[in-house]
């Protein structure tokens, strides 16, 4: 926390330790509120930066992906999608899960990625995972696009809950966050997480109702421990979101929680270590 004294020569800032159980100062982050838009703005210029396609690939990746799930498990496996296209069953799927999985992919390998920034100058260390995690949103935004555009061709219609799309987001935002302050930490000590989040990635996409219903999950106690899983009531409120049908109750209210688990043990366990960050990076 950094507190700042005024005398008639020059600013002087002294630099405190955190207090409270999470050291996260809200003041202090909107103080810093610049720097969250420079980092996050350099994070979407660096990932397109001299690529041919540039933006364009926000589009191709949630389209290919579509397209070969459809072929594979919508036309091949003949897989349950709850009466929907199948385009639009994955593709409504699909759109929080790319936020979730580019945000946890840039913010693990923040810290590590900014450690000029971290051995030069002072400013709240949670800024860097959550600059990565905001910069995911451009492809998001494009994706749900996308999302309309496909469902207008199959003439589905959108209702009034579409509008549960934006606390849903948030909480897609929140759960990446949260298990990138995990990994983004752990990274700067070992740095076999790097190695390891593509791997958890793809296990993790397949322990969420992407690719089939989550119907195919037997009802009852299974299925509460299976929502312990963040992204599952986060894909379920998206189709309810977009589609109707029975709200996902206790589904997204498990998730929910998980998402809030993690979400704190990960600012408890970030705190505990930023004091290192500068000296092992």
């Amino acid at each position: 926390m950094a507190e700042a004294n005024l005398n008639s020569a020059a600013q002087v800032v002294t630099l405190k330790p955190a207090k409270g159980w999470l050291g996260i100062d809200l003041k202090e982050l909107w103080h810093y509120r610049e720097l969250i838009y420079f980092l996050t703005w350099r994070d979407i210029k660096v990932r397109y930066k001299q690529a041919v396609l540039g933006i364009a690939w926000s589009v191709l990746q949630p389209v290919l992906t579509t397209a070969i799930m459809t072929v594979v498990f919508g036309i091949l496996l003949k897989v349950e999608s709850d009466g929907l296209p199948y385009p639009v069953f994955a593709l409504s799927a699909l759109l929080p899960w790319h936020l979730f999985q580019l945000s946890l992919q840039k913010s693990s390998i923040s810290l590590v990625g900014n450690a000029n920034l971290l051995t030069k100058v002072y400013f709240p260390r949670v800024i860097i995972p959550l600059s990565s995690v905001l910069a995911a949103l451009v492809d998001f935004v494009i994706s749900l696009v996308l999302l309309f555009i496909t469902m207008a061709i199959y003439k589905i219609p959108l209702t009034w809950s579409v509008l549960w799309v934006i606390p849903l987001t948030l909480l897609t935002v929140l759960a990446a966050l949260a298990v990138g302050l995990w990994l983004s930490a752990l990274n700067v000590q070992y740095r076999d997480v790097q190695q390891m989040v593509p791997f958890l990635i793809q296990i993790w996409m397949y322990a969420t109702p992407i690719v089939y219903p989550i119907t195919t999950i037997p009802e009852g106690t299974f299925r509460y421990i299976y929502s312990l899983n963040p992204m599952v009531g986060v894909v379920q409120g998206f189709r309810w979101a977009f589609f109707g049908g029975s709200p996902p109750d206790m589904t997204l209210l498990i998730s929910s929680l998980a998402v809030l688990v993690l979400l704190v043990s990960g600012l408890f366990f970030f705190r505990r270590m930023e004091k290192t960050f500068a000296d092992v990076v």
